[in-house]
């Protein structure tokens, strides 16, 4: 089930955040993410839309929206290959018709993804915060 986000979903939504952000992005160093957590919470979480998926009353992903950018899209690991990420994107989708999202380079699987839900890719630039290339995709 998908639903909106309320602030007692923040635990298990930086768990997840910060778990398989992790494991996604290996070719980072796990302290810078581990660094970010009080930012995910503090900032970036407030700031945004964002929805959770419930799975047996526990969150095992969610999504982000700022403005027109799907900012954010994780799912715990051991639930991910189960059709949740198509579930998310399709919801996301439906709140904002025109999303662009950043995705690293390195991270094969995820862009594929991306690529397999209708984005494409618009251009490649370095990201400021950890100097690695990254993707902006766009819906089409």
């Amino acid at each position: 089930m998908i639903r909106q986000y309320t602030s007692q979903d923040i635990n298990a939504v930086l768990n997840i955040w910060l778990t398989s952000s992790i494991k996604a992005h290996d070719f980072v160093a796990a302290e810078f993410w581990e660094s970010q957590v009080n930012n995910m919470r503090d900032i970036y979480i407030p700031i945004s839309k964002t929805y959770v998926f419930e799975l047996e009353s526990k969150v095992v992903g969610f999504y982000s929206l700022y403005e027109n950018m799907l900012a954010a899209i994780f799912i715990l690991p051991e639930c991910q290959g189960k059709g949740i990420g198509k579930q998310l994107i399709t919801h996301a989708k439906d709140q904002c018709p025109s999303l662009t999202l950043n995705v690293y380079t390195e991270n094969v699987a995820s862009y594929q993804f991306y690529l397999s839900q209708g984005f494409t890719i618009a251009s490649e630039q370095m990201c400021e915060h950890t100097g690695h290339m990254e993707y902006t995709m766009i819906l089409s």
